[in-house]
């Protein structure tokens, strides 16, 4: 998976700023491994979901919190728009999960990821075109 395109779920984000710290420095690590090799790709959703929980969950300072979402929305960026939320309906059916963790794979296969980094649906599973894989599961998963 060293050389795939890899799409963040907001929650590996997060840690980045917050949480345990062994899955703050993977979350880290992740993502400066993939931001420096021009393999990342984040969401519109993903990057909505990344300053509501920043400010609600880990209540982040708002200039911390508002410099961190500008740096997200400078990366490859997915519009979530029609063909991806008819896509997460399909998912959402197909695979049995909640619309919103549909609508972030839809968005991951729109942009050619072929892994999606993600807590919220089981790792080692591909769906579609995109295997998940938990980062805090394994070093071997990244």
């Amino acid at each position: 998976m060293s050389g795939a395109r890899a799409f963040f779920d907001t929650n590996v984000l997060l840690y980045m700023y917050g949480g345990e710290p062994g899955k703050q420095a993977r979350a880290k690590d992740l993502f400066r491994e993939h931001a420096r090799a021009g393999r990342m790709l984040l969401s519109t959703q993903v990057v909505q979901e990344f300053y509501a929980a920043g400010s609600r969950k880990l209540g982040m300072p708002r200039p911390e919190l508002r410099d961190a979402t500008a740096a997200l929305l400078d990366l490859p960026l997915i519009v979530v728009g029609p063909p991806q939320i008819m896509s997460a309906i399909q998912n959402e059916e197909r695979y049995q999960i909640s619309f919103w963790d549909s609508l972030i794979l839809a968005a991951a296969e729109s942009g050619g990821a072929e892994v999606l980094y993600t807590e919220d649906l089981n790792d080692g599973q591909q769906y579609g075109s995109v295997l998940v894989r938990n980062p805090f599961r394994s070093p071997e998963n990244s």
